[in-house]
C-alpha cells in the first residue's frame, strides 16, 4: 500500500471529518442492505425496473470478439438488476429501480491532459466511429460474487489514440457524471463526487480494458453506466467506472474514489488476487450472480483468470503492497 505524507494530501483529497467518523456506520448500513438483497434473491421490485432484451435499442453490426471467455454468460435479468451504481442509490436494486432519471442523450466526452490533441467527442460519433465488438467477460466484485456479461464496446487504447497521449501520460483518470439533481446517490455526503477511478497508461492502452457502450447486443441500461463505462476484467468491479464525462492523461497517480473513502480496504490497483483478502471477508472464493445464495462457491483466480494476459504488466512488484 502507498503511503502519502501530509505535505503530498490537497484538501480536497481529505474526507470531511463528520464524514470520516461514520464511515463504518455508512458503510456497514450498506453492506447489510446488499446482504439481505442477496439473501432474499433478486427482488420483484428490481425485475418490475428493467426491460428484458430485446426492447432496448439494437446496436447494428457488432462483432463478436476473439477475446471473449466461453462461459455462458449471466441472465439479462440479472445483469440489470444486482447492480453497483451508487449515484442511482445505495443497494443491488435502487438503480434499476432509479436508472429512469439518468439522461444519456446529449452525451459528450472530455478528453484532456496529457495528450496532443486534447478535444470533445460524442456519443453517436463514439458508437458510429468505433467497431463495436461482443466481449463475454467475467466481472469480479468485492463482495464475493461475479456475472458472466456480454458486454458491446471497444477497446480503450482505440479511443485514447485519436486524442494522441503524449510520452509524459503515465496515468488515465475517468469522472462519472455529476448530476446532484437528477442522481440522488449525489445528494448523500458519504463519498467526494463526482465518482473517479484510474488506471496505469500500460493497462489503459491493454486490449482486454474496453469502454462498454451495451450488453447482450443492446445499448446500455442506465443501472449498467449508460451510455459509456470502463470494464477491465482482471480487476474487482468498483474499478469499471459508469456513465462517463471525461477522461485525463497524468503523469501522477489519480486519485479515486473507493481509495480515498477506505484507503486501508480499496487499493489503486485492485487486481483481483485470491491471497489478499478484503480486511472484513475473504476473497478465495466467490459465488455466481443467478446461482443462488446457496449455491456452491467457485475458487477465485489470479486476475480473475486472465493471468496469462496480464500478470507481465506486474512482473516485479509487490502485489500484497500495491493492492
Amino acid at each position: 500500500m502507498l503511503i502519502r505524507r501530509p505535505a503530498d494530501i490537497h484538501s480536497s483529497e481529505i474526507t470531511p471529518r463528520d464524514v470520516w467518523l461514520r464511515r463504518r456506520e455508512l458503510l456497514q448500513a450498506a453492506i447489510a442492505g446488499a446482504g439481505l438483497a442477496a439473501l432474499g434473491g433478486l427482488s420483484q421490485a428490481a425485475f418490475a425496473a428493467v426491460s428484458p432484451p430485446g426492447r432496448g435499442e439494437a446496436i447494428p453490426g457488432v462483432r463478436p470478439s476473439a477475446l471473449s471467455t466461453d462461459e455462458t454468460p449471466t441472465s439479462y435479468e440479472a445483469i440489470t438488476s444486482y447492480n453497483n451504481f451508487v449515484e442511482l442509490g445505495d443497494g443491488k436494486s435502487a438503480p434499476a429501480r432509479n436508472a429512469r432519471l439518468l439522461r444519456t442523450r446529449p452525451w459528450t466526452l472530455r478528453v484532456e491532459g496529457e495528450c496532443e490533441a486534447p478535444g470533445e467527442i460524442g456519443i453517436e460519433d463514439i458508437l458510429s466511429g468505433f467497431a463495436q465488438e461482443e466481449r463475454i467477460y467475467r466481472l469480479r466484485c468485492v463482495e464475493a460474487w461475479a456475472m458472466v456479461v456480454p458486454w458491446v464496446g471497444f477497446p480503450l487504447k482505440d479511443l485514447l489514440a485519436r486524442f494522441q497521449p503524449t510520452s509524459r501520460a503515465k496515468y488515465v483518470a475517468f469522472e462519472t457524471l455529476m448530476d446532484p439533481k437528477r442522481l440522488p446517490g449525489q445528494r448523500v455526503p458519504i463519498y467526494d463526487w463526482p465518482y473517479r477511478e484510474g488506471l496505469r497508461i500500460d493497462e489503459a492502452m491493454h486490449p482486454l480494458t474496453i469502454l462498454a457502450t451495451g450488453l447482450y447486443g443492446e445499448l446500455l441500461p442506465g443501472q449498467n453506466g449508460a451510455p459509456l463505462r470502463l470494464v477491465v476484467p482482471w480487476k474487482y468491479g468498483f474499478k469499471s467506472i459508469k456513465s462517463i464525462v471525461a477522461i485525463r492523461l497524468t503523469e501522477q497517480e489519480p486519485a479515486t474514489t473507493w481509495n480515498l473513502l477506505q484507503p486501508e480496504e480499496y487499493g489503486f490497483y485492485a487486481n483481483v488476487n485470491p491471497a489478499v483478502d478484503h480486511p472484513r471477508w475473504s476473497q478465495k472464493s466467490h459465488r455466481m450472480i443467478g446461482e443462488g445464495w446457496l449455491a456452491r462457491k467457485r475458487p477465485t483466480e489470479p486476475f480473475n483468470g486472465y493471468a496469462d494476459k496480464v500478470a507481465s504488466l506486474y512482473a516485479g512488484m509487490d502485489l500484497r503492497r500495491f493492492y
